[in-house]
C-alpha cells in the first residue's frame, strides 16, 4: 500500500508534466490560499507558512524517561527553509550512549520484553502503527520543518509507509522460529532463533521516520532492545515517534533514543562493548569508520546502509516522455537527497539530444518552493553545509567542460534552495559522475549499445541500485543480471515496500533491511543437540 503512495506521486508528476504550461502559469493554489510560482526566486521569497506542530520533545529518551543530557549541554536544529534555530536539544555524548546502553541491557536482561509472547510483542507494534495514523499530521509536520522535504510527500507517502513498515514487522513477530534437523546418528538436533540482545542503531537525516522504521521494527520482532542515535540535523520526529511507542506500551528501556554528533554520541554508540549489534545508515566514508570502531571493540556484527551513484539507462526503445519525467523523479525525489537516486543518467545516443532537451523542459518546470505549499516539488537542501557541497559539485561540471542546461545556483537569498539542475555531454571521469553529489543535479551521458552502458554502469565503487527503462523483455533481463547493484527498477524507480529487501553491492553497503532478509540481522541462531534412546525413527 505504502508502495503503492509512493508511485501515485510519481503518477500525479507525470499527469502534471503533460499539462504543466496550463498548471504552472496559473499557479498553484496552497491551503493556505497562497500560491507558488514555479522554477524562480519568486517561489521562495514568499511569505512562509508558519508550521502546524509545537516542538514538545528535545531531551533524550533513556529507560522510558525523558531527560537532560549527562553535560547539561544542548545543540541547535535549524529550518532549512530559512537556515534559523526551530529547537535546542539535549546532546548526548559517551556518557548518555552509556546510560542507554545500560538500560537497554536491563531491559532485554531482567525486562518484560524478551520474555512476552511473540503475539504480545506484535500487539505492540501494531498500536504503534494506530498511533502513527492518528499522528500523522504532528509527525509529517515535524518532519518537513526538520529537513525540507515536501509536507505531501511526508503526510502522503512516507507516514504511511511508517505505519505499513511497523504493521509488516508485527507479522513477523510471532513467525520467527528455528527449524528440526535431522543428523547421522541417533540425536535430535533442532535450532534456536533468538535475539541478539541489545541493538545499538545509527540513522541518517534523509528520511528520518522510514529509517527509523527499516531499523527499530525488525529489532523489536526480533525480541531485541535498542539505543538509536538520531542524525544532529533532523532529531525532532524520532523522539515524536518513540513517544507514541510507549504509548502504546513498550517497556521502559526497550527503545532508548539519544540525540547528538558522530564523533562522541556515534563513536561511543559504534565502539561500546555492551552493544551486541550495530545498524548504520549513512555515506561510505562514515560507515568505514563505524564498521572498524565495531571491529575494534567487541567483534559486534554490523549492518551498513550506504552511499550510491545508480545509473539509469534509458534504452534506444523508450517512450521519451515516459522516460524524461522517471529520469527526472529518479534524481530529484526529496531534493536529490536519496541514496539510491539515478544520478548518472545514460541515453541511447539516438534519442539522447531528444532527451536532453525535454529534460531541460522538464526541470525547469520543477515547482520549488516552501514544502509546507501545496503543489511544491522540492524544497531546500538539509543544512549549509549540504548546499555548499552541491553547489562546489555544480560549478565542478561546468569547469569540466559539461553542458550546463539549467540551473546552477542558488534559488532565493534565504535558506538552502537550490535551482533544479540539469547537465549534459557528461563523461563517466568527471566529478558530477563519479561522485555521489546529494543533491538536485542530473547529469546525463551518452551511451552506444547495451555492453557499453553495462561496462560503464559497473565502473563504479558503488552498487546500491539502478534503473533500467525500455520496451524489450530481452534487453530488460539482459540488463537486470548484468548490473552490480542490490536493486533494479525496471519502467520504475524508487518503489519501496515493507517486504522488498534494500542494500548494495561493493561500497554500498553490508546486508539487507526490509523484508525477511532484515530479521536475519537481529537474531542469533543456536543449535541443540540432545541424545535419543531407542527412538522409534531418526
Amino acid at each position: 500500500m505504502a508502495a503503492r503512495r509512493l508511485s501515485s506521486l510519481l503518477s500525479r508528476s507525470l499527469s502534471v508534466s503533460g499539462s504543466a504550461s496550463l498548471l504552472l502559469s496559473r499557479g498553484t493554489t496552497s491551503c493556505h490560499g497562497r500560491s507558488i510560482s514555479r522554477f524562480s526566486t519568486a517561489s521562495v521569497a514568499e511569505e512562509l507558512i508558519t508550521p502546524p506542530v509545537q516542538i514538545t520533545y528535545t531531551q533524550n529518551l533513556i529507560n522510558g524517561q525523558f531527560v537532560d543530557a549527562a553535560s547539561g549541554r544542548n545543540f541547535p536544529t535549524y529550518d532549512p527553509r530559512t537556515g534559523e534555530v526551530i529547537a535546542h536539544v539535549a546532546e548526548g555524548d559517551a556518557e548518555d550512549i552509556n546510560r542507554a546502553v545500560a538500560a537497554a541491557r536491563k531491559a532485554f536482561d531482567e525486562g518484560p520484553w524478551p520474555k512476552m509472547t511473540a503475539y504480545e510483542r506484535s500487539r505492540i507494534l501494531l498500536r504503534f502503527a494506530d498511533l502513527v495514523e492518528k499522528n500523522t499530521e504532528e509527525l509529517a509536520a515535524l518532519e518537513t520543518w526538520n529537513n525540507g522535504k515536501p509536507y505531501e510527500q511526508a503526510a502522503q507517502a512516507e507516514l504511511p509507509m511508517l505505519a505499513r513498515l511497523f504493521r509488516y514487522y508485527a507479522g513477523w513477530a510471532d513467525k520467527i522460529h528455528g527449524l528440526t534437523v535431522p543428523a547421522d546418528g541417533d540425536y535430535h538436533v533442532q535450532t534456536l532463533h533468538e535475539p541478539i540482545g541489545v541493538a545499538g542503531q545509527i540513522i541518517p537525516w534523509n528520511f528520518p521516520l522510514l529509517m527509523f522504521a527499516w531499523k527499530v521494527g525488525p529489532a523489536l520482532a526480533c525480541g531485541n532492545t535498542i539505543v538509536l542515535k538520531t542524525a544532529e540535523q533532523t532529531p525532532l520526529t524520532a523522539l515524536y515517534a518513540a513517544k507514541l511507542f510507549h504509548d502504546a506500551g513498550l517497556p521502559p528501556g526497550v527503545l532508548n533514543i539519544v540525540s547528538g554528533f558522530g564523533p562522541t554520541a556515534g563513536a561511543a554508540l559504534a565502539s561500546h562493548m555492551d552493544v551486541d549489534k550495530l545498524a548504520f545508515t549513512g555515506s561510505t566514508d562514515t560507515g568505514k569508520v563505524v564498521l572498524e570502531l565495531a571491529a575494534r571493540s567487541n567483534l559486534k556484527p554490523v549492518t551498513l546502509e550506504l552511499g550510491g551513484k545508480s545509473p539509469f539507462i534509458v534504452c534506444e526503445d523508450a517512450d521519451i516522455d515516459r522516460a524524461v519525467e522517471l529520469a527526472h523523479f529518479a534524481l530529484f525525489f526529496n531534493q536529490g537527497q536519496c541514496c539510491c537516486a539515478g544520478s548518472r543518467t545514460y541515453v541511447h545516443e539516438r534519442i539522447y539530444d531528444e532527451f536532453i532537451e525535454k529534460s531541460k523542459a522538464r526541470a525547469t518546470r520543477r515547482v520549488v518552493g516552501d514544502p509546507f505549499k501545496k503543489g511544491v516539488e522540492q524544497g531546500p537542501q538539509i543544512d549549509v553545509e549540504q548546499f555548499d557541497k552541491v553547489l562546489r559539485y555544480i560549478r565542478s561540471g561546468i569547469q569540466s567542460n559539461a553542458t550546463l542546461e539549467c540551473g546552477g545556483d542558488r534559488l532565493g537569498s534565504k535558506g538552502y534552495f537550490i535551482q533544479p539542475t540539469v547537465f549534459s555531454n557528461v563523461q563517466d571521469d568527471m566529478l558530477i559522475a563519479k561522485d555521489e553529489i546529494f543533491g538536485p543535479v542530473q547529469s546525463i551521458l551518452k551511451f552506444k549499445d547495451i555492453d557499453d552502458v553495462i561496462r560503464r554502469a559497473n565502473t563504479t565503487r558503488y552498487g546500491l541500485a539502478a534503473g533500467v527503462f525500455t520496451r524489450s523483455l530481452d534487453t530488460a533481463n539482459t540488463l537486470t543480471r548484468a548490473l552490480r547493484a542490490g536493486t533494479i527498477w525496471v519502467n520504475c524507480f524508487d518503489v519501496f515496500d515493507a517486504a522488498i529487501p534494500f542494500g548494495g553491492y561493493k561500497m554500498s553497503g553490508i546486508g539487507r533491511e526490509k523484508g525477511i532478509y532484515s530479521l536475519h540481522n537481529y537474531l542469533q541462531v543456536k543449535a541443540v543437540v540432545t541424545p535419543l534412546k531407542k527412538a522409534a525413527w531418526l
